[in-house]
């Protein structure tokens, strides 16, 4: 069958797809990712605790962390409670008086802080590393992979806590453990993902013209890397969420004076058998929120920006 007039060749339509990549546009994902029930209901419980979090200075009923604003008198109160101000409980206190709802919110400003930060910096350190060893090759490449193998090697855990116990706790010390642990992931990816674009035509067309090799990286093969990049970002943010509890709970993340979730579980620990569960309960069921809404959206979102997949 004969081409209509005008219509470009097949092979020039796919490469012309490719090189302006074919998921580019923002509706076609949102149209795509909008498909299911389940990513839509992810979304929307991890905009509700993140808008929650964001505005908890406003919407908290106490700061937690402000040792004017406790009473010790308040200390392990049952949920519903009322309080000696006059307020009432609506998650109980812990031994230390605080409100439980407002420490949750605290809490959760922490853990999106360190998991979205730490995915920001690794990610790019890790994408540059990735697209600078796919496009020098040979020992570089090599070098610089090696180098990434090594590290993941070592579970994700051992190495924040070498770090950890070589540096101190603090939130600084914990966001650089996170980038040190995620970075290698983005390498690999990138790298791979680079690897194929470079053999493209539409490189080689951009090579023909005599464009610098940082240009034909950064405007032509760094976009269609960006997909996989965007859904590894979403697990990696969950890790680093749940790292960072990790850490907290075992007294090596961030310091006592932070909020934190992990921090919050280990508190209410030695009254999990007095039948005071509340304390460790409720930010255990806010760290598992949204770590399963962030995990459930991403799985979707590959899902839609690479199809192939088999759903």
């Amino acid at each position: 069958m004969s081409l209509a007039a005008g219509a470009p060749p097949q092979g020039e339509q796919q490469q012309g797809e490719r090189q302006h990549g074919p998921h580019s546009s923002v509706g076609t994902v949102w149209r795509g990712f909008a498909t299911s029930g389940v990513a839509l209901g992810s979304l929307a419980v991890f905009l509700l605790l993140a808008g929650a979090a964001l505005l908890a200075p406003w919407i908290a009923p106490q700061n937690p962390f402000d040792l004017t604003q406790l009473d010790v008198l308040d200390g392990r109160l049952a949920p519903g409670s009322p309080g000696g101000a006059g307020g009432t409980y609506w998650l109980g206190t812990d031994d230390q008086g605080r409100d439980m709802l407002s420490a949750i919110l605290y809490g959760l400003r922490l853990s999106l802080l360190v998991g979205i930060g730490s995915a920001l910096v690794a990610g790019s350190a890790g994408t540059f590393v990735g697209l600078a060893a796919a496009q020098a090759g040979g020992r570089t490449d090599s070098a610089l992979m090696r180098l990434a193998d090594l590290q993941l090697a070592f579970p994700s855990i051992l190495i924040a806590l070498m770090v950890i116990a070589f540096l101190g706790r603090g939130i600084g010390n914990v966001l650089l453990a996170l980038i040190l642990v995620e970075w290698a992931y983005y390498a690999r990816a990138a790298r791979s993902a680079a690897l194929v674009e470079l053999k493209s035509e539409y490189v080689e067309a951009a090579r023909c013209l005599v464009l610098p090799e940082w240009r034909i990286l950064l405007r032509h093969v760094l976009p269609n890397c960006l997909p996989s990049l965007v859904v590894i970002a979403t697990t990696q943010v969950a890790r680093a969420i749940a790292l960072e509890a990790t850490l907290s709970f075992l007294g090596l993340g961030v310091s006592v004076t932070e909020p934190s979730l992990g921090l919050l579980i280990a508190n209410g620990r030695n009254y999990v058998l007095s039948g005071e569960t509340w304390i460790s309960l409720y930010p255990g069921v806010a760290l598992l929120a949204v770590m399963a809404a962030i995990n459930l959206a991403g799985d979707h979102l590959r899902d839609t920006l690479n199809p192939r997949l088999e759903r």
